[in-house]
């Protein structure tokens, strides 16, 4: 599923956010609060890990899928979980510098320090607030393409 947002971009190019996810509720938000931001994105969705890592690494179906310039992934999910994904992201010599922020509900003390010894970039509760969550988007996003410098694809 590929949703385009119509953010006016700060850049000279549309930045590839997959998001893994899959509560559909949750992946309309997102996409509804990405079209809010100042940078132009296309959003590919993954509804659990197995389709993550079968885009990641352009295999059917999502063979040719460009490569994301930044990961947004849920922990709770069916077939192969959040967990798991960011561990073989991680150790993947071709996918390790996608930067991975973690979205999800889960504020347990226990996930977020896993993620982060799982080498995740960063890590962030979904706010119940939808306007805070927008908001919270919009910043991940500036921050991983105004602010930061990332390494070439």
């Amino acid at each position: 599923m590929k949703l385009t947002s119509a953010a006016t971009s700060t850049s000279a190019s549309v930045i590839e956010i997959l998001l893994v996810d899959d509560d559909l509720a949750d992946i309309k938000l997102t996409q509804r609060a990405l079209e809010g931001g100042r940078i132009a994105n296309n959003v590919h969705v993954a509804r659990d890990g197995v389709e993550a890592m079968q885009f990641l690494r352009g295999e059917p179906p999502f063979k040719g899928a460009p490569r994301p310039d930044l990961v947004l992934l849920d922990l709770n999910m069916p077939r192969k979980d959040g967990r798991e994904v960011l561990q073989e992201i991680k150790v993947d010599a071709d996918l390790r510098t996608i930067p991975v922020v973690v979205l999800t509900t889960s504020d347990d003390d226990t996930d977020v320090q896993r993620s982060y010894l799982e080498h995740a970039n960063s890590y962030i509760t979904k706010p119940v607030d939808l306007q805070q969550f927008k908001e919270a988007l919009i910043r991940t996003t500036e921050y991983w393409f105004a602010v930061v410098k990332l390494p070439p694809k």
